[in-house]
């Protein structure tokens, strides 16, 4: 038996700000939705590996996620480490930083941690 990832799954507040958001400052885009009643799933890809981003509108859903203290976060390597440091510092989403470490990491518009590191050398 062999298992292999293929989703995360965020639920947001606002889709079309989430939507603006990731394609924005990770460069993803909508590789397919499915509508319901009460929700829309919206799965956004990389353009490159076959992993995908699920973002969950719940439509009756008010206010923000209460993310509590769970450290949860997504990676994100990128080939270009300064321009994508400069496109975040520019966002203002960058939330930490670790000068020693080389990475940072910034917020979606719900307060969920992405970490951006540099490529491998």
């Amino acid at each position: 038996m062999k298992f292999a990832f293929d989703h995360t799954n965020l639920n947001v507040s606002d889709l079309q700000k989430s939507l603006i958001f990731y394609s924005k400052a990770l460069g993803l885009f909508e590789q397919r939705r499915k509508e319901a009643s009460d929700f829309t799933l919206v799965f956004l890809t990389d353009g490159v590996s076959d992993y995908k981003l699920e973002l969950t509108y719940l439509k009756n859903h008010n206010g923000a996620y209460d993310l509590g203290e769970n450290e949860t976060h997504m990676c994100f390597r990128v080939d270009d480490y300064q321009a994508a440091h400069a496109l975040h510092e520019e966002m203002g989403c960058i939330c930490y930083e670790n000068v020693e470490m080389g990475l940072y990491f910034i917020n979606d518009p719900d307060g969920h941690w992405i970490e951006i590191v540099p490529p491998k050398i």
